[in-house]
């Protein structure tokens, strides 16, 4: 099986802490985007190797943006070049002011079955003062909107640790998204990326840093209330109701190949790693003249075995040891399982099958410094 990703990166305004490639521009490029999409997977179409597509994610940026026409225009442009009649899971990555029950009509019959929505808090004034243009009424009626069209597959997406939030406002947030019934929550704790607004704002000293402390407690709160609510923790920051894991992100999780098209897209054909760069002109202006655009990244056995271990230990199928020793070799298994044994005899890890390291309860909200001490020390 594989996957397909595609960017979309034009957004309505820039939330003070995304730090994804992204461009207000879609007035000026957005159906000269669309075009260059078609013409690079038709390009590239072989590099999955005659696989059978069954994931397809529209990523951003903010795809909700893209009129219903671009949208239609770019899905069936995709469905001449690929056999998309396998596809399993189609999902829209979507904003909740942008979910109008007329956007909502027009997704079950362009294969939509799945959209994620970027919610990240409850709260009106937390989400002003980071730049989100909906507030939490909004969250309530897109809820409606896809449900009303046929859309049941509905993901949420949240951050903690923002600031002036509090562990009474976090809770409530949690509790608000739990009641809207979605089968599928992904939760992140917030990161001051580089460059940011809210980097910059924090180096101001304009805002405050929620300590680590509260976050940490912050995030045992949502996994007891979401454990509570019937809801799996399969990976780090994602939960699902049983049947409703993310089947396209757990792609990346378990070295399924996908193939990422659009400006600064990222592709793995279960060997390479290619990444388009984040250049949208440049982009536009290659699939013009019918180049693609994408440099290659091969890897080192030892960097896939890192990067294999990092990925494992995020869900909850954790890491298999014999897979290690068959895919990396002897000298990889025996630095894994000695690596381990200090974290399982600390409750951080555990053994399950004889085989398989899977990070605790305990082990998660440590889960960087664990995944750090297993990785290979070049």
């Amino acid at each position: 099986m594989a996957g397909i990703y595609v960017h979309i990166p034009f957004c309505a305004s820039r939330c003070s802490y995304c730090d994804f490639y992204s461009t207000l521009r879609l007035n000026e490029v957005g159906e000269a985007y669309v075009e260059a999409l078609i013409t690079e997977a038709q390009l590239r179409k072989d590099e999955l190797q005659g696989e059978k597509v069954k994931t397809l994610y529209l990523g951003g940026g903010t795809p909700s943006q893209l009129p219903v026409s671009l949208l239609s225009r770019l899905l069936n442009g995709l469905s001449k070049i690929f056999d998309l009649n396998g596809v399993e899971e189609c999902t829209v990555e979507a904003n909740p002011d942008d979910v109008s029950p007329e956007w909502c009509a027009a997704l079950p019959s362009l294969g939509v079955n799945r959209v994620s929505m970027g919610v990240q808090s409850f709260e009106d004034d937390i989400l002003r003062n980071i730049g989100r243009r909906h507030t939490a009424s909004q969250v309530m009626e897109s809820v409606s909107h896809l449900r009303q069209s046929g859309i049941t597959n509905i993901s949420i997406d949240l951050i903690y640790g923002l600031p002036g939030q509090t562990l009474a406002s976090w809770t409530d947030s949690v509790n608000r998204a739990i009641s809207l019934e979605p089968s599928h929550i992904s939760a992140y704790g917030l990161t001051y990326e580089p460059g940011t607004r809210m980097w910059h704002q924090r180096e101001r000293g304009e805002i405050t840093e929620v300590p680590e402390e509260q976050c940490l407690e912050m995030c045992m709160i949502l996994v007891e209330r979401l454990k509570d609510a019937g809801f799996e923790h399969y990976e780090i920051s994602n939960f699902a109701l049983p049947g409703f894991r993310s089947r396209h992100n757990s792609s990346y999780w378990n070295d399924t190949p996908y193939l990422g098209l659009g400006a600064a897209a990222h592709s793995f054909d279960g060997q390479v790693r290619r990444v388009n760069p984040p250049d949208l002109a440049g982009y536009i202006a290659a699939l013009q003249i019918g180049k693609t655009c994408f440099e290659e990244e091969c890897m080192m056995r030892w960097e896939r075995y890192d990067e294999r271990v990092m990925l494992g230990l995020r869900t909850s199928d954790g890491v298999d040891a014999e897979r290690l020793r068959k895919d990396f070799g002897e000298d990889a298994w025996r630095h894994f399982v000695r690596e381990a044994q200090p974290h399982i005899d600390n409750g951080h890890l555990r053994l399950v099958d004889n085989s398989r390291y899977v990070l605790t309860d305990k082990g998660i909200m440590l889960s960087d410094a664990v995944i750090r001490d297993l990785m290979w020390d070049m």
